[in-house]
């Protein structure tokens, strides 16, 4: 394997101006994932790719979950005490701090290692991150230039991944070069959240529809007038300019009965929206019955970290991803050596140390201890409501 200035680009084309959303269903969705589950990508992953940008809840989770472990900081492991393997970590630390990742739409879009682990954790999203790899040399060192391609560019149905050659080919793809593409697999969590979107907008457009109907009362005007006279037709007009969408004119002794369609008991669509949301955040942030039973409680504190799992499982599936395809690579182009005695890693914080300080306040709480709300939240990064921030800031000058 060589490292080389330039290499071979795939062609690709402009993508399609598509809305996959315009006329979902629960007919069409259900199409869409069957087929994503028989290696068709395509039409899934569109919609898939619309519903992270447009709905705000999924759009959010998704953002944390990709910067919580973008923002962790990279480390090189030595693997064993020898002169070989610091030389092994002096080249892989030289490869991570000089690597550039860019999108193969958005030319804008530029970074380095923490663009490149964003973008990978699109996976936890659409279960496959696609990267083309091109190696390069940068002075005396080796460096890289990571290019990301959508997945409905690709198709599965053979148990690989294959790059196609327009959107929508139904014949197989192009095999994909292990030595030239970075692949990074993970929980495909945007397969149930589509499911969770689309009855949620369904409840929302049947609650704004409600709303718009109901919202507003109408205007019934009575007049003397005759009908089509100018006085009718000056009262015809006050009442169209009171009542922009209920409005009636009824001429003396002439009377209509108004069908109520409102609700008079609650109505079920904000009930529905809520489970939606809050299924969305346990199944992107973790969380228990604790979490979905009301906004104000927490459960224990061994309870609120276990959303740490989840951290934990995406940075050691981002270094093995690393650790198989990338670092191996790097060493042999460099120096020649076949296996790598260094290795990338996600330095993770201490949780063990977190979990023993709460459970140490959950004591003094119980002892009837109890220490600044705002204070405790700062330590250990915990988002406050608005009101109670304000009051702790209030309290600490």
């Amino acid at each position: 394997m060589k490292a080389t200035t330039s290499q071979k680009n795939t062609q690709i084309n402009s993508p399609a101006r598509i809305c996959p959303l315009k006329n979902l269903s629960p007919e069409s969705l259900s199409r869409a994932l069957e087929a994503f589950e028989c290696g068709r990508l395509g039409q899934a992953a569109r919609i898939f790719e619309a519903v992270l940008k447009r709905d705000d809840i999924i759009s959010g989770l998704y953002q944390k979950r990709c910067k919580c472990i973008a923002r962790l900081e990279p480390e090189i492991v030595e693997t064993e005490n020898s002169p070989k393997a610091k030389r092994h970590a002096e080249i892989l630390r030289a490869f991570y701090s000089s690597i550039e990742a860019r999108d193969a739409f958005d030319k804008n879009r530029i970074g380095g290692a923490r663009l490149l682990i964003s973008q990978m954790m699109d996976a936890v999203a659409m279960k496959y991150s696609c990267h083309k790899i091109e190696f390069v040399r940068r002075g005396e060192n080796i460096s890289a230039n990571f290019t990301r391609y959508p997945l409905w560019m690709f198709e599965n149905t053979g148990g690989e991944l294959r790059l196609l050659e327009r959107e929508g080919q139904l014949s197989r793809g192009t095999e994909l070069n292990p030595a030239e593409w970075l692949i990074f697999t993970a929980d495909a969590l945007m397969a149930a959240s589509s499911i969770a979107y689309l009855y949620k907008t369904m409840a929302l457009r049947d609650w704004a529809i409600y709303c718009r109907r109901n919202g507003m009362p109408g205007i019934k005007a009575k007049t003397d007038a005759f009908p089509g006279s100018e006085q009718w037709i000056a009262a015809c007009k006050a009442a169209s300019d009171f009542g922009a969408e209920f409005h009636a004119v009824f001429s003396q002794g002439t009377d209509m009965e108004a069908i109520d369609m409102s609700s008079k008991g609650e109505l079920p669509y904000p009930k529905l929206v809520e489970r939606m949301d809050r299924a969305l955040c346990a199944l992107w942030r973790g969380g228990d019955l604790a979490t979905l039973s009301g906004s104000e409680r927490m459960g224990s504190a061994s309870q609120w970290y276990e959303s740490t799992i989840i951290e934990e499982d995406d940075a050691e599936n981002i270094s093995s991803a690393f650790n198989r395809q990338i670092d191996p690579a790097v060493i042999k182009l460099s120096c020649g050596d076949e296996t790598p005695l260094a290795r990338f890693a996600l330095r993770l914080p201490d949780y063990e140390t977190h979990i023993a300080e709460l459970e140490v306040f959950e004591l003094l709480a119980k002892m009837g201890l109890t220490g600044d709300p705002y204070k405790i939240a700062k330590r250990f990064g915990f988002p406050l409501a608005e009101d109670s921030r304000a009051n702790g800031g209030e309290n600490n000058g």
